[in-house]
């Protein structure tokens, strides 16, 4: 049976659904060995008011994870009641997220329905997903001139992904997935390093440009109340180039909560890494506000728990990272944690087992997604009808980590079961022998690598649902 996809409304171009989970005493509505769920849909008529009417009930096709109606009956149902926000990307990761997944709650957040939009639908989701609390992202891409011209874009749209985050606040923790069998360029870290990425600001908010020629560069600022006052930057002998960015003490304090309450949840030790001896204002504050928020909310609760917290200096907290056990949350700033989330995550095998979720605490927000990109070396082999081997990992734990935290707010204890097998299966399918390319190739070398060491994308997908049904 196919997915039902009518009554679609549209609003600016743009096709807005939200996904309700319900459980009805319908024999439709179920967990199967192979699917997670099946969707009721409510949607939205205006940009955040639901809608009365309900639509057709759809379940997923064959080609998704999670099989078809007949292999359904003998599982028990769940019941989830509260909204998703789904968030459809670009290239490779379109195509996997279709096989994990049917297509409920949409946003098309695919780079020419952004151009056709102007980028609307990107708020729009991110202001849909503030109303239901979890969003789940597709890896989109974010142009540069090349991409401008080959999608014909109207401009050089920003990235998705930064946007979202201005919106949500909050802080990006991305964690590696510990797979027993894939080995680790750096093989001290047995435990994982989890980075918490603040996800507002500095250069990801900044305004840059070029200069022409020779000038006198100032930074002004002018108080609601007073009289501006200025700071000469530099004085330009020739031309060159230039930024201002910024941050501010709310949101500094939001990541700085975020970071102490993830850790202490985790029973992990916190550390903060800045440059705060070169930039002693921008980077001091940071570390300032830190160290009031540990004093006064949280060292008590560290010290019952046998974990600290620790500032270091960026550059001291590299070599750290490398020599360390792992076992630890590393709280960066926008740019370092961007950065270093790549670093570790090859560190642990392959940015292909790296979660990423954006957790706004003061809102109980989260929006997860894959940490890697659209994959588009191997889309080009797709548009081509060739075969690939691609990851789909994080796709698959993008999906659980979101629907986990939609348990933790509906306190529903057989959802989040559910998708502890799920993370659990794909993890004993690797360490089972049954893995794509890019981790087969961790484990051989390039030239003693052979076609039967991987599975190709869809088998592999086949494989993880084979291994949960046997664990239900």
């Amino acid at each position: 049976m196919n997915w039902i996809r009518n009554g679609i409304e549209k609003q600016d171009g743009c096709c807005m659904h939200v996904l309700e989970f319900n459980n009805y005493h319908d024999s439709n509505f179920c967990i199967s060995s192979d699917q997670i769920y099946l969707y009721k849909i409510n949607m939205f008529t205006g940009l955040l008011k639901k809608s009365n009417n309900t639509l057709n009930y759809g379940i997923m096709n064959k080609s998704a994870l999670f099989g078809n109606y007949s292999q359904m009956r003998n599982f028990h149902k769940i019941k989830v009641t509260g909204p998703v926000v789904e968030m459809d990307g670009d290239e490779m990761t379109r195509i996997i997220w279709e096989m994990i997944k049917s297509k409920p709650l949409y946003f098309d957040l695919g780079l020419p329905h952004r151009d056709a939009t102007n980028d609307q639908v990107t708020i729009d989701a991110a202001m849909a997903i503030k109303e239901a609390k979890v969003g789940i992202k597709c890896a989109t891409i974010t142009p540069d001139e090349a991409r401008v011209k080959e999608f014909h874009l109207k401009e050089m749209w920003k990235s998705p992904n930064g946007t979202i985050r201005n919106i949500l606040g909050g802080t990006v923790f991305r964690e590696p997935i510990v797979i027993k069998n894939i080995p680790r360029l750096v093989p001290r870290w047995t435990k994982p390093i989890v980075i918490g990425r603040h996800a507002f600001g500095d250069q990801y908010r900044a305004t840059d440009f070029l200069v022409d020629g020779p000038c006198k560069l100032e930074m002004i600022v002018t108080p609601k109340n007073g009289k501006p006052v200025s700071r000469t930057v530099y004085d330009f002998k020739s031309s060159g180039v230039a930024m201002g960015m910024y941050n501010t003490d709310e949101s500094i304090t939001e990541f700085a909560h975020s970071c102490f309450a993830y850790a202490l949840e985790r029973k992990y030790p916190l550390y903060l890494s800045t440059k705060n001896t070169i930039l002693k204002k921008y980077d001091g504050r940071f570390k300032d506000i830190f160290e009031d928020i540990y004093q006064s909310k949280y060292r008590k609760q560290y010290e019952a728990a046998g974990i600290w917290y620790e500032h270091r200096l960026i550059d001291d907290m590299v070599a750290f990272a490398i020599k360390s056990n792992g076992g630890y949350v590393w709280a960066c700033k926008n740019y370092d944690g961007d950065v270093q989330s790549d670093v570790v995550a090859q560190g642990y095998g392959s940015l292909g087992l790296m979660t990423s979720v954006l957790s706004a605490p003061n809102d109980n927000i989260v929006e997860a997604e894959a940490a890697h990109g659209t994959v588009t070396r191997h889309f080009r082999q797709h548009q081509a009808g060739k075969e690939t081997s691609t990851n789909s990992v994080a796709s698959i734990f993008a999906w659980t980590r979101g629907l986990s935290h939609r348990a933790k707010i509906d306190n529903n204890a057989d959802l989040m079961n559910f998708v502890n097998k799920l993370e659990k299966a794909c993890i004993t399918t690797i360490e089972n022998g049954h893995m794509t390319k890019d981790l087969a190739l961790c484990i051989y070398e390039e030239k003693d690598l052979k076609r039967e060491h991987y599975l190709n994308t869809g088998d592999f997908i086949d494989k993880v649902a084979e291994t949960l049904r046997k664990s239900l």
